[in-house]
């Protein structure tokens, strides 16, 4: 999974069944900076590693920390402390005869894209529906390129026989269904799919029916019971 832009590695229980995992986008707001400072292979007199803990050191504990494929990431909460961080690192790096390329950009959350400084953020009604409407297509774009779902809508039924009738009439309107005993995955290619698909699986499920819209991947596939 991603985790404020960065790969994670995470270990599962062997017995639990996993879906594909999607990309999930970093934990963020609208008062999240990055700064990502890019370090040829060439310059890399020393360990990134060594860097970024000298980075760390001097930035505080204000700012968030890590390091990619030659790439060092800061993670603030305003303009001005992105800044400062990117002046620190760069000093660090001159210190240690490395020099790098840099960019600051700020997450939009409906769009869920990091994007540069001078892109406002959204203000007016239509402005946030042009954004959201940018990220159902992107996700859409996403999920057919890759043919995985982006969304997924989980269903928790009050017995194995429900979730089996349920299965059932969702797989009779086309759709692909996982069902582990009372537990139901149905995918959907973006949030605005997603969402619309629960809102229908909450009319047609049994009174008691747990329904929830997640990204793709989030969570175990299906919990322990």
């Amino acid at each position: 999974m991603w985790l404020r832009g960065q790969p994670v590695k995470l270990g599962k229980p062997v017995w639990l069944l996993r879906l594909p995992r999607a990309r999930v986008m970093p934990v963020a707001d609208s008062d999240d900076w990055r700064v990502t400072i890019s370090v040829s292979s060439a310059q890399q007199s020393i360990s990134l590693n060594q860097v970024e803990d000298d980075i760390r050191r001097q930035v505080g504990r204000g700012i968030a920390v890590s390091v990619g494929d030659g790439q060092i990431f800061l993670y603030a909460g305003t303009a001005t402390a992105a800044g400062d961080a990117e002046r620190i690192a760069r000093d660090v790096l001159t210190g240690h005869g490395m020099t790098a390329e840099s960019a600051v950009h700020r997450w939009h959350p409906i769009e869920e894209q990091w994007e540069a400084p001078d892109v406002p953020m959204p203000q007016t009604k239509a402005e946030r529906e042009a954004e959201h409407q940018r990220l159902v297509d992107a996700e859409a774009a996403e999920s057919q390129a890759t043919g995985v779902d982006q969304w997924e809508v989980r269903a928790d039924l009050g017995s194995h026989h429900q979730a089996v009738a349920l299965a059932r009439m969702l797989e009779g309107e086309g759709r692909a269904v996982v069902r582990r005993w009372k537990f139901l995955i149905v995918g959907a290619s973006d949030q605005d799919e997603a969402r619309e698909l629960a809102g229908h699986i909450r009319q047609e499920a049994p009174p008691g029916a747990a329904v929830s819209v997640e990204r793709a991947g989030v969570g175990w596939a299906f919990p322990p019971s």
